[in-house]
């Protein structure tokens, strides 16, 4: 951000431009001095822009005058938490929201169609990215494994570098997540630790290769992700903490182990590391799943396109679009009875059209009693306040 902005992000420095104002971070790992400046310039103002993770979320966040929130990877935050923030406005006023996102989750696809959120698409690449080939790889067949391998050995000795991520960590306090209905009596999935090991020495046993997970120290971390990005590093087997803020032009390829258990949104972010430099990029998405089963049918949506809002409709059709009156972002507890988001658009474009009309002449109903009687029904008071955190 500040080397976006140049001297217009340096507020209150002698080589300021005119209108400048000064950038915060706030995170969770700050040191209690660091954030204690930061509070201090969030809250008095003296920050004019606040970059954070969800410790911004925290009560003793306060604002001087919040106007503009803007939300990166929307799927990160639930509805409740969106609301924090719009609650941390001044004198009860409501910020401006702008929410980000390559794959909408349920719920904004469902909003969308309503009108309750205006859309921007942006469909073209941003500049410098390559395009990203996906193939789905059955781990049942073991010479489909070993090309794998043998592939990514290939980008390897080309001079480019390799994501390898896996669901879990693997050490004992690390719980196994939680499968697919369908797929409960399935394999066991592989960790991180696990197939640290099995790599070191077998397919990369000549290659420089580092684990990455959410349990290391911060400075353990770092240290592994640097390395990565000099290129000192060759493999890089990973949770999904690599999913967003990285970016490392010379990685080409992500090999996703047990795909299935990723959602569609997770899977097209953690796609998204490849491909950001010279050269095209590669995604393999190493999976147990049944050939018919639903997991494979995503996995195979996934793989046929890389574009986020097709994916989203996949993942809606799958998951449904949860309860727009509630806190449920995703699910079968739709609030729709008799319509369906993916085959009834023409008739939620009609209602929504006679709604409008409807409120633009007779915005408090007072000539539509049975209309009212019913919105009055339906829309309870919590109900309609979660149509305002969304």
């Amino acid at each position: 951000m500040r080397k976006m902005l140049g001297d217009l992000a340096e507020g209150g420095e002698l080589t300021a431009a005119e209108g400048a104002t000064r950038i915060a971070l706030l995170t969770g790992s700050m040191k209690t001095k660091g954030r204690r400046e930061t509070l201090l310039d969030v809250v008095t103002g003296t920050a004019g822009i606040v970059i954070g993770t969800h410790a911004l979320l925290e009560e003793k966040v306060e604002f001087f005058d919040l106007g503009l929130v803007v939300i990166d990877e929307q799927h990160r935050f639930g509805v409740e938490q969106r609301d924090v923030l719009r609650n941390k406005g001044r004198d009860g006023r409501i910020p401006h929201f702008l929410v980000m996102t390559a794959t909408p989750i349920p719920r904004t696809v469902a909003m969308t169609a309503f009108g309750d959120l205006e859309t921007s698409v942006l469909r073209e690449l941003p500049r410098g990215r390559q395009p990203i080939s996906t193939s789905v790889v059955p781990m049942g067949r073991k010479n489909w494994v070993d090309r794998v391998w043998s592939r990514a050995n290939e980008e390897i000795d080309a001079g480019r570098q390799v994501y390898v991520v896996c669901s879990r960590i693997g050490d004992d306090d690390s719980p196994e997540p939680a499968p697919e209905p369908e797929e409960q009596k399935g394999p066991k999935t592989t960790s991180v630790v696990e197939l640290y090991e099995t790599l070191v020495e077998g397919p990369f046993a000549h290659r420089r290769v580092e684990m990455l997970h959410g349990r290391l120290a911060p400075d353990e971390k770092n240290a592994v992700m640097d390395a990565f990005g000099r290129g000192e590093v060759d493999v890089l087997v990973s949770t999904t903490v690599i999913e967003v803020g990285v970016d490392v032009p010379n990685a080409t390829t992500m090999v996703i182990v047990d795909a299935e258990r990723f959602g569609v949104s997770q899977l097209h972010q953690l796609r998204g590391r490849v491909g950001r430099g010279q050269h095209a990029g590669l995604c393999l998405l190493m999976t147990n799943s049944n050939e018919i089963s639903q997991s494979m049918q995503r996995l195979r949506a996934v793989a046929g396109s890389n574009d986020g809002f097709e994916l989203a409709r996949v993942d809606l059709e799958q998951r449904r679009e949860g309860d727009l009156l509630g806190s449920l972002q995703s699910g079968v507890n739709t609030s729709l009875r008799f319509l369906s988001l993916l085959e009834d658009v023409e008739v939620i474009e009609d209602a929504r059209g006679l709604a409008e009309d409807v409120m633009s002449e007779d915005i408090t109903l007072l000539h539509h009693r049975p209309l009212a009687d019913l919105v009055d029904g339906i829309l309870v008071p919590q109900k309609i306040a979660y149509l305002d955190k969304s």
